[in-house]
């Protein structure tokens, strides 16, 4: 495998049959899409995926939607999968990047040193006539071992901090009308704005018309148009900590490496009377 966290629609189907792979469907949509991930699943996937549920595999106490659930749930959770210790983790979503580059975190943060994302994604899959299979796969149960990395992960009050001390910069994910405050939040409850300090940097900019993420160069001059120095430490925030994925993916590809994602992101920033709330640009 290449240092990329990427592996190509070619590379997936020259090893579909490969004894160490595992491909996983980590699709989740937002309600207003109008689309049903397992349903689509169900319909079809790529030959072998196992269905990654983000909702169902996550910490149901926090009180915020789908956050990382503790090592041995996550273990416990993708044992059952059929995914285990050795093998090769291929994730895709069914938009190209917007769910799979959060699987793909988890994964990371638990350990898993080979695991990517399919560029492209479904979308592409599709518009290539590759081959699907329709209804659920089962694998036998495989040991997992989960070592979770807290370096990868920021909590409220490192956001605190890093919006006061900049020693981490801090990434939004989220479209800009949201990121200023034009836009109202589409969740109830949450406050409209941003994190005083923050960049944005909206995830979907990252992605070429046929769902693939666009070059390491193109990237680069992306984020840097955000305001970003590569080479400090960053931070990624969205809506819930999905789409912040989409960004610690292409911030990789771009040659960052000091990187956090605030898995609470504007679920709970937003959602709380203790935060600084900042509109405009």
């Amino acid at each position: 495998m290449s240092s990329t966290p990427l592996v190509s629609t070619d590379w997936l189907a020259d090893h579909l049959t490969s004894p160490d792979l595992v491909v996983v469907d980590g699709s989740w949509y937002l309600p207003q899409m109008g689309r049903d991930a397992e349903e689509e699943y169900q319909q079809g996937h790529i030959p072998g995926a196992v269905r990654f549920d983000i909702d169902a595999i996550s910490d149901p106490t926090s009180g915020l939607p789908h956050t990382l659930p503790q090592p041995h749930v996550f273990a416990s959770k993708v044992r059952k999968l059929g995914i285990g210790d050795g093998q090769t983790i291929v994730v895709y979503d069914g938009i190209g990047f917007f769910s799979a580059p959060r699987v793909w975190w988890m994964f990371k943060i638990m350990g898993v040193k080979e695991v990517y994302v399919l560029d492209g994604g479904m979308k592409k899959w599709r518009a290539e006539d590759r081959a699907l299979e329709e209804g659920d796969v089962l694998r036998p149960e495989r040991h997992f071992t989960a070592r979770m990395d807290n370096g990868l992960l920021a909590d409220i009050d490192d956001i605190r901090r890093f919006s006061k001390d900049g020693s981490s910069q801090i990434l939004d994910a989220r479209p800009a009308e949201r990121f200023t405050g034009e836009a109202a939040e589409p969740r109830a409850g949450m406050r409209s704005g941003h994190m005083p300090g923050a960049y944005n940097r909206p995830f979907m900019t990252l992605m070429n018309e046929d769902g693939t993420l666009k070059s390491e160069g193109e990237l680069k001059e992306l984020f840097k148009a955000s305001g970003l120095d590569l080479s400090r430490p960053v931070t990624t925030t969205c809506g819930s900590g999905v789409t912040a994925a989409v960004l610690t993916l292409g911030l990789e590809i771009a040659g960052a490496r000091d990187l956090k994602l605030y898995d609470g992101s504007w679920s709970e920033w937003g959602g709380r009377d203790d935060t600084t709330v900042v509109t405009g640009s």
